[in-house]
């Protein structure tokens, strides 16, 4: 086995993790199978991980970088800022379409936290995170585009947080593909009317 950088080794363990929880469930997933899907010893898991909390911080984190950053790209300045905007939506809602079960991963990883005591504080972070990647994601439109909001600024990150959870979440349990075109539509235009252009 190759010796990688200590970084290097917690992406592939994590990476490793996300696959075998999204296929097995959050509880039946052990550090033993996380090691045997990276292909690693149990002692490198170890050395890697001080434990299963620092290992679902990670899974929570690497998951949400997994969606920002196409959303990042997508999110270049276009002829308007309904274009804009539902450029970044778009991206989102393919990543989810593409990867369902890593997103349903990230709500089974809530419930678990919110149920293993000592854990809680893992849930409260994950959440926290989505507020603070909305908010990324409004500075970096505010300063391409120059943009004034009607609201302020966290309110907006906690809102989009909020609605992209519900609506993540209600497509998860429904699908229906031919109907979010024009969900994402209403959503574009109805964000479009939160913010001023310059």
């Amino acid at each position: 086995m190759a010796r990688l950088p200590s970084a290097e080794r917690r992406r592939q363990l994590t990476e490793a993790a996300i696959r075998a929880m999204a296929r097995d469930g959050v509880p039946r997933t052990t550090t033993r199978s996380i090691a045997a899907e990276a292909g690693v010893s149990l002692s490198v898991f170890h050395y890697c991980f001080d434990s299963k909390q620092e290992l679902i911080e990670s899974v929570i984190t690497t998951i949400t970088g997994h969606y920002v950053t196409v959303v990042k790209e997508a999110l270049r300045p276009r002829a308007s800022l309904e274009e804009t905007v539902r450029a970044g939506f778009q991206a989102y809602w393919e990543h989810v379409r593409a990867h369902p079960d890593e997103h349903m991963l990230t709500y089974e990883l809530t419930q678990y936290a919110l149920r293993q005591p000592g854990f809680e504080h893992l849930a409260r972070r994950q959440y926290e995170l989505y507020a603070e990647t909305y908010l990324e994601l409004i500075d970096q439109l505010r300063q391409t585009m120059g943009l004034r909001l009607r609201v302020p600024a966290p309110v907006l990150a906690r809102y989009l947080a909020a609605m992209t959870d519900g609506l993540t979440l209600n497509y998860l349990v429904l699908g229906d593909d031919d109907a979010w075109s024009g969900i994402l539509d209403t959503v574009t235009a109805h964000i479009a009317g939160l913010v001023c252009e310059p």
